[in-house]
């Protein structure tokens, strides 16, 4: 077979089968004029040739990847200057994937992962943007124009690794925001400020990275309950994964001072643990170690780590943190690895990784069956699933969430993530003043916990404490800025406020990590309602729908749990006012 080294621009229609649905014949008419007037001619013109058309979809190969990504970002930008005069239904608007790859030569026609990859980048990319490879992105980020924003590594279907996912949109598009331009210039805070960045995996086989992952994310989860410090969440942290980041870089990000970086060495029953505190402002070292340890001992040698790094910093344990330190308990190394493992499923945030998410805790809880944060994690998927509407919740999820969390404290009662689940499960069951309670204990616990700030900020808005819920979800997202979902949950507090312009800012900063988010849209369209916006409205209605044709109002009004009716008046009054179905 004849291989060659290729970039690979794979497209297609946004809302086809709808555009069809609509105006069959003024659809293929439309997208026949798009090919002769624009989207041919500039393939053409950067030196690429179109190897075939699938309906709605284009391929297309180029021999220079900055050509393929030029020509992408052209289409695109003209794009929006061919639909700003057309309605609604008839605006023809792309998705473009463009990755960099090895192809098997068939005639006129191309085939391999290179193909494969570009068709699931293209999958990926917003409407009117652009998703491109990391092997993409090194060619053309000095020397193009062009914004790129890092999403990290992704799971793609049919392709057995992660997959470094780089987006650009255009300008005016519903996610052309830069979502770190707060962060950039963010002043440090009074305390000392950390973030531990994802440790190396030394073990010479892939498959542990999942456990190395684990290991940074207990550490990160260690130094949090530290009062003294300010911990970025392991969210962030973790979006430098797989990259080698300047240090002064991160820590101007993130807006801290410190930097913790080590690796993991497993093998058997056998743990070794480096780290090092770099001081972000210097570049210089404060201090490092090495731990060779049973896995048994997995819990002590984290807070060995945590203690040597409040020494080096200079910071005081209060009574409280130092009695909770005391005798830290050995851990069955197999219950361990079933948590690690069942956590990585849970980050996925997928109806299918909570199925197997579920079958490892309770292999955890068989193991070891007074393992708290196996409990305590079990009940969150309890929760994501009825929120979500997955696996078939319904309300019962929650009384067995409600179960989960108490056996979790019953196991521990100084373990934040089951005051955290508690938190969850009281709130979708709409008994606000329980979950706020618990949600306070789980920070009382964990002052950087910012999963247990999104929760309690959600209550009061919930509640109608509209203004505290901003202060509190402010307080998550400076914790952890990656943390999408306590940025839709700002966006809709402000919507509570009627501070439509502030949530419309949200919401697209939200679209930006979660592009195929249905509920973002909702609310998108609902503030296009009331600010008098309804051919925007209808836009992002419409896109809503190809991403979830099942999206329900019902449903969506049954889960969430606001004390005021008034509440969902005036969401649906939005709807209302651009014409759009209840």
């Amino acid at each position: 077979m004849e291989r060659r080294l290729a970039a690979i621009l794979a497209a297609d229609v946004v809302g086809y089968s709808r555009l069809i649905r609509v105006d069959e014949e003024g659809t293929l008419l439309a997208l026949r004029e798009l090919h002769d007037e624009l989207i041919d001619p500039e393939i053409a013109k950067h030196r690429g040739r179109i190897v075939k058309l699938m309906g709605d979809g284009i391929l297309a190969e180029f021999a220079s990847v900055v050509d393929a990504v030029a020509c992408s970002a052209e289409v695109q930008k003209a794009l929006i200057d061919r639909n700003a005069d057309l309605p609604q239904a008839r605006k023809i608007v792309f998705r473009i994937g463009v990755n960099l790859g090895d192809v098997v030569i068939d005639g006129d026609d191309i085939h391999g992962d290179g193909v494969n990859v570009a068709a699931r980048l293209e999958a990926l990319s917003e409407p009117n943007g652009m998703c491109i490879s990391s092997a993409v992105h090194e060619q053309v980020r000095d020397r193009l124009d062009l914004l790129f924003e890092d999403h990290g590594d992704q799971e793609v279907k049919n392709i057995d690794r992660p997959v470094r996912v780089w987006k650009w949109s255009v300008a005016g598009s519903a996610s052309a925001i830069d979502p770190v331009s707060e962060e950039k210039s963010l002043p440090l805070p009074e305390k000392p400020s950390i973030a531990a960045l994802p440790f190396d995996n030394m073990s010479g086989d892939p498959e542990q990275e999942y456990f190395a992952d684990g290991i940074t994310e207990d550490i990160i989860t260690d130094l949090s309950k530290v009062s003294s410090l300010f911990v970025i969440a392991r969210n962030s942290s973790f979006a430098y994964k797989g990259q080698s980041p300047d240090v002064r870089k991160v820590c101007s990000e993130l807006g801290v001072r410190y930097v913790l970086e080590g690796s993991v060495r497993k093998a058997g029953s056998k743990v070794r643990i480096s780290a090092q505190l770099i001081d972000g402002s210097t570049g210089g070292h404060l201090w490092a170690e090495r731990y060779d340890r049973d896995l048994e001992d997995i819990f002590a040698v984290q807070d060995e780590v945590t203690g040597e790094i409040v020494a080096a910093l200079n910071v005081a344990l209060t009574t409280s943190e130092q009695t909770r330190r005391e005798d830290p308990r050995k851990v069955n190394p197999d219950a361990y690895d079933c948590l690690v493992r069942a956590r990585a499923c849970l980050l996925q945030f997928t109806e299918n990784a909570l199925i197997e998410c579920r079958a490892m805790l309770k292999n955890a809880i068989a193991l070891d069956p007074d393992f708290a944060p196996a409990y305590a994690n079990l009940a969150l998927v309890q929760c994501v699933e009825f929120a979500n509407g997955w696996n078939g919740a319904g309300p019962d999820h929650l009384t067995k969430a409600l179960e989960l969390a108490h056996k979790a404290l019953a196991a521990d009662e100084n373990e934040p993530q089951a005051h955290h689940a508690l938190a969850l499960a009281n709130m979708w069951m709409k008994d606000l003043g329980a979950a706020a309670q618990a949600a306070e204990r789980a920070i009382e616990l964990d002052p950087n916990f910012a999963g247990a700030y999104t929760v309690l900020g959600s209550v009061r808005d919930y509640a109608g404490q509209h203004d505290s819920a901003v202060t509190l979800l402010q307080q998550a997202i400076r914790l952890d800025p990656q943390h999408d979902l306590a940025v839709q949950f700002l966006g809709r507090a402000e919507f509570s406020l009627k501070r439509y312009d502030e949530a419309e800012a949200t919401f697209k900063r939200r679209l930006v990590h979660r592009p195929q988010s249905d509920a973002t849209r909702v609310f998108l369209a609902s503030v296009y309602g009331h600010t008098g916006r309804h051919e925007e409205a209808r836009r992002v209605w419409c896109e809503l729908l190809e991403i979830n044709p099942d999206f329900s109002l019902e449903h969506f009004q049954q889960v969430l749990p606001y004390k005021d009716p008034e509440w969902f008046n005036h969401f649906l009054e939005g709807l209302r006012k651009s014409g759009l179905p209840e």
